[in-house]
């Protein structure tokens, strides 16, 4: 029992240290991962790391946070699993619910001006398009998919309900269903033992959250529903949240500005841990009215919203995927759902370039931003670091 506990301790610091040092996105996380978990503690193999990994993936929510809670699954069980998940995105919460007391504290001392973030703002929609370019070219491989994603582009373009969204994923998914023949056959099914807590866990939130929220019209209630409803639909990783929060939070809700969700963006890819902690900042900033309390309310009830899902789902599937995976519709459904959200990534980079003014400045800090993330090896947080410190010498000037 005792060494057991001092592996699960150990474990714990592991997941700390990532969360203070992983820096550069879903590559370097990976990256850190395999050399600290598998070669160095040797908590799981690197066959079960990849395959956890692919798992993570295809599932809604976010996959790094997946990742970390579903190797605590391995070692330690469901305990050890939460307490990693909380583990991993304490730091990043704390640090984008702080961001956002922050940037609320400078507007109000400004007359609520951003120009402290004149140059970051711009500069998070170069990350956008970064990530929509190296995203769609890992996702999208096919004519139907280039179609699917082109197609819930231009919805997302000219609707701006959070409710399409998952009528789009559902419909891009059906549609790739359909040619599921195509996908190599897998040797013969023998049924699937299906453990339905976690999902029951998982749906049980869901609607409980939305009704509460409904009746009683709270704030606090409805942010963890707004959120958890988030997490439970996003496949493809932080920068297809973007869209997702960006068309609920600012253009739906009006919680906040374009300029705000922009400074949040930019701010979030010099963080380390997780990318859904832009998340935390949202959620403060949309319960700045209730004071510093409110803020950091806002911030760990986002947290808990947009992570929960993703856990209670990969703890679900995780016990019969190898069964699940030999359904060739299944795979092929996976397909679609990936170009749907590539569409929405695109239209994300649209909708939070149309509010800003198309001058020589912001396009020119747009493509300077991607030319240095795309041939350079500067890391994300030194660029945005930079970009802070500009603006803020350019305020004092």
């Amino acid at each position: 029992m005792t060494i057991r506990r001092v592996k699960y301790y150990l474990y714990l610091k592991d997941v700390i240290l990532l969360s203070v040092t992983a820096f550069g996105g879903p590559q370097a996380f990976l990256a850190m991962i395999l050399d600290i978990m598998v070669k160095k503690r040797r908590y799981i193999s690197e066959e079960e790391l990849w395959e956890l990994h692919a798992l993570c993936q295809i599932l809604p929510g976010p996959t790094s946070t997946q990742t970390v809670s579903a190797i605590g699954y391995r070692v330690g069980g469901p305990n050890l699993a939460y307490l990693s998940l909380l583990v991993w995105i304490l730091p990043a919460t704390l640090i984008m619910t702080s961001a956002a007391i922050l940037v609320d504290f400078l507007q109000t001392q400004t007359s609520g001006s951003l120009d402290f973030a004149k140059f970051i703002q711009p500069m998070a929609i170069g990350f956008i398009i970064y990530a929509a370019q190296k995203t769609i070219g890992k996702m999208v491989k096919t004519p139907e998919a280039t179609v699917l994603m082109m197609l819930s582009a231009f919805v997302a373009f000219f609707y701006n309900s959070p409710y399409i969204f998952p009528i789009m994923l559902v419909i891009g998914g059906v549609f790739t269903s359909l040619k599921y023949h195509k996908q190599p056959k897998i040797e013969e099914k023998r049924g699937i033992n299906v453990k339905w807590a976690n999902f029951l866990l998982w749906a049980g939130v869901l609607i409980l959250a939305a009704i509460l929220g409904h009746f009683t019209r709270i704030l606090p209630i409805r942010l963890f529903e707004n959120f958890y409803r988030n997490g439970s639909l996003i496949f493809g990783g932080g920068q297809v949240l973007v869209p997702y929060l960006y068309t609920e939070f600012v253009e739906f809700k009006g919680y906040l500005t374009s300029e705000e969700f922009l400074t949040g963006y930019a701010i979030s890819q010099g963080v380390p841990g997780p990318t859904f902690s832009i998340s935390s900042y949202i959620g403060a900033l949309s319960m700045r009215d209730m004071g510093i309390t409110g803020a950091i309310t806002g911030g760990l009830i986002a947290a808990a919203g947009i992570f929960l899902p993703g856990t209670f789902l990969i703890f679900f599937v995780i016990k019969f995927w190898d069964e699940l995976k030999k359904y060739r519709p299944v795979r092929a459904a996976l397909e679609g759902i990936n170009a749907v959200s590539c569409g929405m990534l695109i239209a994300a980079a649209y909708l939070l370039f149309e509010p800003m003014p198309a001058n020589t400045f912001n396009i020119s800090a747009i493509v300077i931003t991607y030319l240095l993330l795309q041939f350079t090896k500067i890391p994300s947080p030194l660029i945005i670091m930079g970009g802070i410190i500009i603006g803020l010498g350019y305020q004092l000037l």
